[in-house]
């Protein structure tokens, strides 16, 4: 059971159905401290969005409790919850300025006109927006727009904010700089924000946990790293950055490593995260990054692989090779664009392997 004692935002089994029978979300334990940044991962349908809209009180829990720092929130509406909210579709009103739209959420609260002055500029020079206090949505871009929903979010200085894919409709670049915006506001304001998107990467640079969601359950809950680089389950390895999977049998269980065979009839070495059985079907993991076809850098008894080079792509910072290895043509490698960084070519054959701890073995 989650510590919810402690927690800012916790959810206590939280179950939704919309028809009486599917659970879009299911027995939802989750608990946040005050000031974290979590991000709610997972592709459509998964009940990432789902949970936003019912912690912003949009939506009601079929079953459980939603606390805020204690109380539970399941019965209060959503204006008297206190909660800042950013939308995908930025959700500006078109006929106010861009001023009249941050003293909105002001006025409702009734405070007074020389203070929702005040409060409308600071949150305005939060997102570097002073001088277009007079423009109307309509005559900025997306990419300003966006600021304005997060100023409007700010201004009545919430204690959590939720944002539901705010950056889903920008470009790469104005994504990249926005998110580092974000994040870094946040933090400085120690402002809790719920953050749902499917974009890993976003996920990944933003937040300080991530919350992977698939079929209505939270399939892990950890810190970037942790995610990419230790996933639970099958599920999290395929979902979060590129990995490569290889079938085969666990055959030897030998402390924290284990022996697989694989479908190939190849032997290699992995750490048995959910198989605990000789015999048991398995699918290793293995990240693109942590593949070594340079012999020096690995270890002495780790199992190597034969590789024929199928694919090389120049990507810039890095390699992207793709590899037939034990009998699948979708391997992948990538290796750093470093002086004296060895490019493949399509034909060559080569031997590959890679330290027993950098594979999973995880459910088939």
């Amino acid at each position: 059971m989650v510590d919810t004692q402690s927690a800012f935002v916790a959810f206590e089994r939280v179950q939704k159905s919309y028809d009486g029978e599917v659970l879009v979300v299911k027995d939802l334990n989750l608990s946040m401290p005050k000031g974290e940044f979590l991000t709610m991962l997972g592709p459509s349908g998964s009940g990432k969005t789902t949970c936003l809209m019912m912690l912003a009180g949009f939506e009601t829990a079929t079953h459980g409790d939603i606390l805020l720092d204690g109380v539970s929130i399941n019965n209060i509406p959503p204006h008297k919850r206190g909660i800042g909210m950013v939308f995908q579709n930025y959700a500006l009103f078109p006929h106010m300025s861009v001023a009249e739209n941050l003293s909105f959420p002001l006025e409702v609260r009734k405070i007074g006109k020389s203070e929702r002055e005040e409060k409308v500029m600071r949150a305005l020079g939060m997102v570097q927006m002073q001088d277009f206090a007079g423009r109307r949505p309509a005559q900025l871009s997306g990419g300003q727009q966006q600021r304005i929903a997060l100023a409007r979010a700010l201004v009545f200085e919430p204690e959590l904010v939720l944002m539901d894919e705010p950056l889903g409709a920008l470009d790469k670049q104005l994504r990249e700089t926005l998110q580092f915006e974000i994040t870094n506001l946040a933090h400085e304001l120690g402002i809790t924000t719920v953050y749902v998107t499917h974009d890993q990467t976003e996920a990944l640079t933003m937040s300080d946990r991530v919350a992977v969601f698939d079929d209505g359950r939270i399939q892990q809950l950890a810190p970037p790293d942790q995610l990419y680089e230790q996933p639970e389950n099958s599920f999290v390895a395929q979902f979060i950055g590129e990995n490569n999977t290889l079938e085969g049998v666990v055959t030897k269980i030998k402390g924290d490593t284990c022996e697989v065979k694989l479908d190939s009839g190849d032997i290699i070495d992995a750490v048995p995260v959910n198989v605990s059985e000789v015999g048991e079907r398995t699918r290793v993991s293995i990240r693109p990054e942590r593949v070594e076809f340079n012999r020096e850098r690995l270890h002495a008894d780790a199992h190597t692989l034969k590789a024929e080079v199928l694919e090389f792509i120049y990507m810039g910072d890095i390699f992207r090779t793709r590899l037939r290895v034990a009998g699948t043509d979708e391997f992948v490698i990538k290796t750093r664009n470093a002086p004296d960084q060895k490019r493949l070519k399509p034909g060559e054959m080569i031997e590959i392997g890679w330290m027993a701890e950098d594979c999973r073995a995880l459910d088939a």
